[in-house]
């Protein structure tokens, strides 16, 4: 006999917040993104999501602010992943992970999202710019009719 109450579908969530190109920026978009992750009932992620919206964060205002433009960090689930995307104006400044030494004190930022993230890109940002985005997968892949995954 099947389950009179199958599980509930989560409910998608969206939140966006714009910061100065500064440096406290990348703490409170950090402490932010963990503190809606877990509000959202994701607390399993929360600390991965920090890690990496702080990595993306300063890549952002390392390599892609300008003066006086914003620096836009998004957070929204779907019912199958929870998506960070952090938006800046430079969309000549491609994101590329490198090959670093072990005397290298910088360049360690992508790798680190890539270990975390189930998959991470670069797209353009509408106007102006670009942006960087990271997802992780909830584990609830929904199938078209075709019965291909889509998220």
């Amino acid at each position: 006999m099947p389950d009179p109450s199958p599980a509930p579908t989560p409910l998608p969530h969206e939140d966006q917040l714009d910061y100065t190109p500064v440096p406290r920026s990348v703490a409170l978009a950090r402490h932010r993104a963990a503190r809606l992750v877990t509000e959202w009932g994701y607390e399993h992620l929360a600390g991965d999501v920090a890690l990496v919206v702080s990595e993306l964060m300063t890549n952002a205002l390392l390599h892609g602010s300008l003066r006086d433009r914003l620096v836009r960090l998004r957070l929204l689930t779907t019912p199958a992943a929870l998506r960070v995307e952090i938006s800046d104006p430079r969309g000549e400044r491609l994101p590329c992970p490198r090959d670093v030494t072990a005397e290298d004190q910088f360049g360690r930022g992508l790798t680190l999202v890539e270990a975390l993230a189930d998959d991470w890109g670069v797209g353009p940002r509408a106007g102006v710019g670009k942006t960087v985005w990271a997802e992780w997968s909830l584990g609830l892949a929904l199938c078209t009719r075709e019965g291909r995954k889509w998220r």
